[in-house]
């Protein structure tokens, strides 16, 4: 009897395994036609266009400040002429260059102005102590933004303004800037800060 029972289970088993092959096929056969339908229908129909996405509500973004953007325009006046001025060999050369500073360094003024004579004394000094200078080139930036605010020293303490002239003093040095040189900016910009107190 076990012997029969042992022979049903391997018999059962092994049509099991025979029928698994074919039903397998069938499957696949089964899964090759639908996708070949839903081939022919996407072809038929296909999807309808994606529509676009709606447009960002509109920000009611205040208009800029003009001070703030006069202010900004002019420091980056500045900056491009002193990059000038380090674009150029010496001071014969970088001369070109003296009348855009002169009209940047009056432009930053926003109150009292400072006398042409000094602004144009500060161009000399600066254009002497960058014509050529790459060192001072990354400081650029930072000098034009202080050179702006002490054109603009009505709006300063006397604590903020010793800290511009200690500012420009450092980054003339740190920039490579022979010591008289930079003593001579620091002297300018001093002059300047009392002309448009």
């Amino acid at each position: 009897m076990k012997t029969l029972a042992a022979f049903f289970c391997l018999l059962f088993v092994t049509s099991g395994g025979l029928a698994d092959p074919y039903s397998a096929a069938i499957r696949q056969a089964k899964n090759v036609a639908a996708n070949a339908s839903s081939t022919r229908q996407d072809n038929d129909n296909p999807p309808p266009p994606a529509m676009p996405p709606p447009a960002a509500p509109s920000q009611n973004n205040p208009p800029p400040d003009p001070v703030l953007e006069a202010t900004r325009q002019n420091i980056t006046g500045l900056r491009v002429d002193f990059d000038a001025f380090g674009d150029r060999a010496d001071t014969n050369s970088a001369a070109a260059q003296k009348p855009s500073l002169i009209t940047n360094l009056t432009a930053a003024a926003s109150g009292a102005k400072p006398s042409p004579a000094s602004i144009s004394k500060l161009a000399d000094d600066l254009m002497t102590a960058m014509a050529g200078n790459e060192k001072l080139r990354p400081q650029h930036q930072k000098l034009a933004q202080e050179v702006h605010a002490i054109c603009n020293n009505s709006h300063l303490s006397p604590v903020q303004q010793q800290k511009i002239f200690a500012d420009v003093q450092t980054l003339l040095q740190n920039g490579g800037v022979l010591p008289d040189n930079a003593t001579n900016i620091v002297n300018d910009i001093k002059t300047i800060a009392s002309e448009t107190k």
